[in-house]
């Protein structure tokens, strides 16, 4: 019997630690994609700047 508890309570033990791991994993994760998100937002910004200088260029130019 005392091998039993004592077998069941290393898997707890184990799952418990999978579980913290887990959670920092997660918590990793979660700021590694707020991260790319505000990158996005800075690379998308970037984007309509260089669309809008491009249409404003190409509006300048003559038509054939």
């Amino acid at each position: 019997m005392d091998v039993d508890i004592s077998s069941l309570e290393q898997k707890v033990e184990k799952v418990a630690a999978f579980c913290q791991t887990l959670r920092e994993e997660n918590r990793e994760l979660r700021g590694r994609v707020a991260g790319l998100e505000s990158e996005k937002q800075v690379l998308t910004e970037k984007i309509d700047t260089a669309r809008t200088r491009l249409e404003a260029l190409m509006a300048r130019l003559p038509e054939q």
